[in-house]
C-alpha cells in the first residue's frame, strides 16, 4: 500500500505563510513527477505546482511568485512554501504522485487543510 503523507496546514491570517510537506516511499518519489494540488469547497481539485517529468516546475497562475515548489531526495519530501496567503488560497491540499507512464496509476496523500482567515 503506497502512502504519501502530508503536513503543515493549518490557519493563517491574510498575508502570511505556510509550509507544506509531503513524504512519498522512495520507489514513487524516485520515479514519479510529485506535486501538489488543491480543491476549494463547492469546487474541482485543480493543480497547484508540480515537478514535470522533465524535472522543471510548473505553477498555477494564482500563485505564481506565492508559491515554491521543492524536494529533498535524501528526506523523499516534496515541499510547497506558501507565502502572502489569501483568502482565495483556503482549501484541502493533495499531495498527488504522477506516474511515469499513464498505464500505472498515479497516488493521492489524504490531505491538508489550509484556511486563511482573519
Amino acid at each position: 500500500q503506497v502512502q504519501l503523507v502530508e503536513s503543515g496546514g493549518g490557519l493563517v491570517q491574510p498575508g502570511g505563510s505556510l509550509r507544506l510537506s509531503c513524504v512519498a516511499p522512495r520507489s514513487v518519489f524516485s520515479i514519479y513527477a510529485m506535486g501538489w494540488y488543491r480543491q476549494a469547497p463547492g469546487k474541482q481539485r485543480e493543480l497547484v505546482a508540480t515537478f514535470t517529468r522533465d524535472d522543471r516546475t510548473n505553477y498555477t497562475d494564482s500563485v505564481k511568485g506565492r508559491f515554491t515548489i521543492s524536494r529533498d531526495s535524501a528526506k523523499l519530501t516534496v515541499d510547497l512554501q506558501m507565502n502572502n496567503l489569501k483568502s482565495e488560497d483556503t482549501a484541502v491540499y493533495y499531495c498527488y504522485a504522477d506516474p511515469p507512464i499513464a498505464s500505472v496509476r498515479g497516488y493521492w496523500g489524504q490531505g491538508t487543510q489550509v484556511t486563511v482567515s482573519s
